[in-house]
């Protein structure tokens, strides 16, 4: 009996520390529902009379053609990479990931000064046309160009990965009818890949929407524009949540297009272990073109940007790295270390927590943590400043001091919106090591926590320093969450970036934006190495 009751004892506290954590996490979400039942303001009435219209169309539009044309870019890609053999293939079959390292709103301002009258493009184009040749990217389809070309890796990696596992019977079967490798894409590679590629363009379309660097920059009206202005600008909270709940409603929607898109439909592979595809090799003039294709892909997403970077970086990096620019990148660096630290820990415990014990809760309190990367960052911010502006009352009671000024907020925005990550992460990292030692540990008589330091812990190491990888980058290019919650007189990198395109000084925001990419491209590691795992 005494050995139950210690069992159950321990298997209780970490039950209750894993759902004590996903409450505190959820208080922002249901802030922002209980918000939303208070009556609406004036200034409701003239947004929802006069602009609500404008920021359904616009973010509908920038949703349906982001979504559209990056999961085209990312499948068409995977298709070439994974089902044939052309010059540069190995190149680019990293390589393509790499777009992913520049956040959307670098990729906006860095084309917005190549566009610009004296940037490298027009003065490229109007020399080779022989007058003044002028690109507005500053606008709907020039941001659905940035969207499509920075956020189409996530279709892209989802894609291959299935594309390289499963589709080896299917093509190779395709291919013995004599079908070209165009009906083959058409006929074969679509509806097969149509639930992986949904899940890609979900993520791009979470990206979407939350972000507002873009949007804000090319002056277009969506619903995270919307927030900003109405907070900042009008101090109605209110209406703010009230978009609030039309953005998440938006998501809500991709969530279950994703749902919709896979249907009920499901296949299975005959053999016990897929096989390789075997890729066909492309004769010279077509090999080259699919290199050609992926090279102008590779340049438009990444080596174009970080070039026009590394020549304003070398111009204006004596005038722009003065001590804000060195206080911006520790406050990036102690935030997103100090956050990544405390959200792997919490994903320890709600990971370890779910797999270890057979109750409803701990396992719905593990589902729940998506909650906090699927809301956009603008929504998740109005949460937390609900929240503390009740919580503040208390402290200001007790210890005269006030949350809502503090940097506490924005870490705990932080977690709130990147816990998910490292849950992630670090339950794929207990799949893989199963359960068979920890029952062999409980088995020989040590506790549930015994277990997890002494041989559980060990093992999930490296999908430990994983997460924090990630959580890392995460939180060092996260604009919105920044820009609505930092102190006074507090920056980050991301926001010394955003501070320096809106005065128009686009390449002073160069070697800010060098060092997030740079620190970026450690994701991209990781997601490789992760794929070849």
């Amino acid at each position: 009996m005494t050995r139950l009751y210690r069992v159950f004892r321990e298997i209780h506290s970490w039950n209750v520390l894993a759902i004590a954590i996903v409450t505190l996490t959820s208080v922002p979400a249901i802030a922002i529902m209980r918000d939303a039942l208070v009556p609406a303001t004036a200034n409701w009435s003239h947004i929802k009379e006069y602009l609500l219209t404008d920021y359904i169309i616009n973010t509908a539009v920038l949703f349906g053609f982001s979504g559209f044309f990056a999961s085209m870019l990312g499948l068409s890609l995977a298709y070439l990479i994974t089902v044939f053999d052309f010059p540069l293939r190995n190149f680019f079959r990293w390589a393509l990931i790499l777009p992913l390292s520049i956040p959307a709103y670098i990729g906006a301002y860095t084309y917005s000064g190549m566009v610009d009258y004296t940037g490298a493009v027009t003065k490229l184009l109007s020399w080779a046309a022989g007058r003044l040749i002028l690109l507005d990217i500053m606008s709907v389809p020039g941001a659905i160009f940035i969207f499509t070309f920075f956020l189409f890796p996530y279709v892209y990696v989802i894609s291959r990965g299935f594309l390289a596992k499963f589709s080896a019977p299917f093509i190779e079967s395709a291919r013995m009818l004599g079908k070209s490798p165009r009906q083959i894409f058409l006929t074969v590679v679509l509806p097969l890949s149509r639930g992986v590629a949904a899940s890609g363009c979900a993520l791009v379309l979470m990206e979407v929407a939350n972000d507002y660097g873009v949007v804000s920059f090319f002056g277009i009206p969506t619903f995270s524009v919307a927030i900003f202005k109405v907070w900042f600008g009008m101090g109605d909270i209110h209406s703010a949540v009230r978009l609030s709940l039309y953005l998440m409603g938006f998501v809500l929607a991709a969530v279950l297009l994703e749902k919709a898109l896979r249907g009920q439909k499901r296949f299975s592979i005959t053999t016990a272990k897929p096989r390789e595809l075997t890729r066909q090799r492309l004769q010279k003039y077509a090999g080259w073109l699919a290199a050609g294709y992926c090279l102008l892909v590779f340049g438009f997403g990444f080596v174009f940007p970080v070039i026009q970077l590394l020549v304003w970086a070398l111009l204006t990096y004596t005038e722009a790295v003065t001590g804000d620019f060195i206080q911006a990148a520790a406050n990036t660096l102690v935030a997103a270390a100090i956050c990544a630290a405390v959200i792997v820990v919490c994903a320890a415990i709600i990971t370890n927590s779910a797999r270890i014990s057979r109750s409803a809760p701990a396992r719905l309190a593990s589902k729940l943590t998506v909650l906090g990367y699927s809301i956009p960052g603008a929504v998740i911010a109005l949460g937390v400043l609900i929240f503390f502006a009740a919580l503040s009352k208390l402290t200001e009671a007790v210890w005269n001091y006030s949350l809502l000024t503090s940097v506490f907020m924005l870490y705990f925005a932080y977690i709130v919106r990147f816990l998910a990550v490292g849950c992630s992460t670090i339950e794929n990292g207990f799949d893989k090591v199963g359960k068979t030692f920890f029952e062999a540990s409980r088995t020989l008589g040590r506790s549930i926590t015994a277990t997890f330091f002494q041989v559980d812990l060990k093992m999930i190491l490296p999908s430990m320093l994983g997460a924090f990888a990630l959580v890392f980058v995460d939180m060092t290019k996260e604009l919105p969450l920044t820009l609505i919650l930092r102190p006074f007189n507090y920056n980050t990198l991301a926001s010394k970036v955003y501070e320096y395109a809106h005065d128009e000084r686009i390449q002073y925001s160069a070697p800010a934006a060098l060092i997030i990419i740079a620190v970026c491209i450690v994701s991209v590691y990781y997601l490789s190495k992760a794929e070849k795992e």
